[in-house]
């Protein structure tokens, strides 16, 4: 038997892209400020990743209920899926946003995230 075996194959997709939208909008709501709001006070750069952080809710929530009730994800298997997100997410935007230097930790970080995904959706 495959890795996700018994789980529905369709909703497990929804469920990732929904996750991968939300993460792009959280990124965003916790980084983001630090380059285009570095000026103004920091009440502000809350409020604005705050509404931010309204939209990825408004996706993460839906994905999370989607993998959990029609995927068959566990609550563990979903957490990984979305920390392999959020990394995938994290690495473009460090550096092409964030104007960050690319560093081999990332693949570092990457493949103990393999690792991760590997023992969650074991048999």
């Amino acid at each position: 038997m495959g890795l996700m075996s018994g789980l529905n194959g369709m909703a497990v997709g929804q469920t990732m892209l929904l996750l991968l939208l939300s993460n792009v909008f959280m990124t965003f709501a916790w980084y983001g400020h630090l380059r285009n709001l570095a000026a103004a006070p920091w009440y502000w750069a809350a409020l604005v990743s705050w509404m931010i952080a309204l939209a990825e809710y408004l996706l993460q929530v839906p994905a999370n209920r989607l993998g959990y009730r029609e995927a068959g994800l566990s609550v563990a298997q979903l957490k990984v899926i979305q920390e392999v997100i959020t990394l995938s997410v994290f690495v473009p935007f460090s550096f092409w946003f964030m104007k960050e230097p690319l560093k081999l930790d990332y693949l570092w970080a990457g493949l103990c995230l393999v690792g991760a995904v590997y023992f969650m959706f074991r048999a």
